[in-house]
């Protein structure tokens, strides 16, 4: 079955070579250069434009934001392009809003939200949680159970939503972490003692346990010359505020994350590089 993927960034690269590897007959496109090579190396095959996705069953997305996924979809005409009946699906982490507005102004595809999580290594195996908004077709199932565990959150748009909720709850806890480190440090205690007490104890979270992780995650978009306003502690608050704002419901804790946390794990990033 032919798939295509664009977007072959830190999350899409494992993606895509995880489909290769489960037998799928994968076409890929990203700007970088690098990346085209990588997924050509790893043996997939480059699309040279948009018409080369055109007998693709399922296409999926890994961009960076909204207005990315718009772009291609709508503006460049992917959606036009593709047979009847093929179905999109976004991993990128959107708006639900964005994707309900796509779905329903194209009834020839489907359009559906299926955001990940679960950071490159299990992209690379196919373990990741994929949380799917809206109805997948046959093609699109068998492609999602390739990457990982398929949860139905709802309809179109619920993905997305969850995606958020998940989004903020790993931030939060975040920088509840910063700050409860840099209360412990005041008082001599070794960060690395602080996360072992976590790991049997109620404050026990998947970041402290995966500590670092955020450090070299700013690195590898350092490395990417990724704007700080795509990074997810700081596009993904805003999207959770948006979000929460049109669908009338509260957020008062991302909303001042919002405004906080991105200087925060920037900060704590360059710290690690060089603790001077």
């Amino acid at each position: 079955m032919r798939v295509g993927f664009i977007g072959l960034g830190d999350i899409g690269m494992p993606m895509a070579l995880n489909l290769i590897d489960q037998g799928f007959d994968v076409v890929g496109s990203d700007l970088a250069e690098d990346k085209r090579a990588r997924l050509e190396e790893g043996g997939g095959r480059l699309a040279s434009d948009l018409t080369d996705f055109a007998d693709c069953e399922v296409v999926c997305l890994a961009v960076p934001d909204d207005a990315v996924v718009e772009s291609i979809l709508v503006d460049q005409g992917l959606a036009g392009i593709v047979a009847a009946g093929a179905t999109f699906l976004i991993h990128s982490t959107v708006l639900p809003t964005t994707v309900e507005r796509l779905a329903s102004a194209d009834g020839r595809v489907r359009i559906l939200d299926a955001p990940v999580s679960g950071g490159a290594a299990r992209a690379r195996d196919g373990s990741l949680t994929v949380m799917l908004g809206g109805e997948p077709s046959r093609d699109a199932q068998r492609v999602l159970d390739a990457l990982g565990t398929t949860v139905r959150c709802g309809r179109v748009g619920a993905g997305a939503a969850v995606k958020l909720a998940n989004q903020l709850a790993m931030l939060a806890s975040l920088q509840a972490l910063y700050e409860g480190l840099e209360l412990t440090a005041a008082f001599d205690v070794a960060d690395s003692l602080v996360l072992d007490v976590l790991q049997s104890s109620t404050g026990d979270s998947w970041t402290a346990r995966n500590w670092g992780f955020f450090d070299d995650l700013a690195k590898a978009y350092d490395r990417a010359d990724v704007d700080v306003s795509y990074r997810p502690w700081s596009k993904d608050l805003w999207d959770v505020v948006a979000a929460a704002r049109h669908a009338g419901t509260r957020a008062p804790l991302a909303a001042l994350l919002s405004q906080i946390l991105a200087d925060e794990v920037e900060d704590h990033a360059r710290k690690a590089v060089d603790p001077s």
